[in-house]
């Protein structure tokens, strides 16, 4: 009977690191989002355009600051994503932690949801 060296097999990513590698794919996501919102209320027939692109590009500040953050944990945690890929169904990550591969994809509707509540959560503070 021969046996089977799990060591080669990559832990399943649950904890910390699945989270930072998430949030960062949502905050580039967010900021894309920003972005064309900032160019849409630019071009829009609105009162006080500059007030609210103002208000977007103060948000997306906050949100780059985080992005700045995240890749800070990524070099101390040995995280490395080197692939996202978009298609119909939504995104799919691969990364590099601890010298293992991981693959994790997010659905469109699941993104929608939580860009909405970052966007929300950034609001508020």
């Amino acid at each position: 009977m021969m046996a089977i060296d799990m060591s080669s097999q990559p832990p399943v990513q649950i904890g910390k690191e699945l989270e930072l590698v998430k949030r960062y794919i949502l905050l580039g996501i967010l900021m894309l989002i920003l972005d064309h919102d900032i160019r849409v209320v630019g071009s829009a027939a609105t009162k006080l355009p500059r007030v609210y692109e103002s208000m977007l590009r103060g948000l997306q500040d906050r949100v780059m600051l985080e992005l700045a953050a995240l890749r800070r944990q990524f070099r101390e945690s040995g995280i490395h994503i080197y692939e996202e890929k978009r298609g119909d169904g939504g995104i799919t990550t691969k990364y590099i932690c601890q010298g293992y591969h991981h693959e994790f994809s997010l659905r469109w509707t699941f993104i929608r949801a939580e860009t909405e509540r970052l966007l929300k959560t950034y609001m508020v503070k």
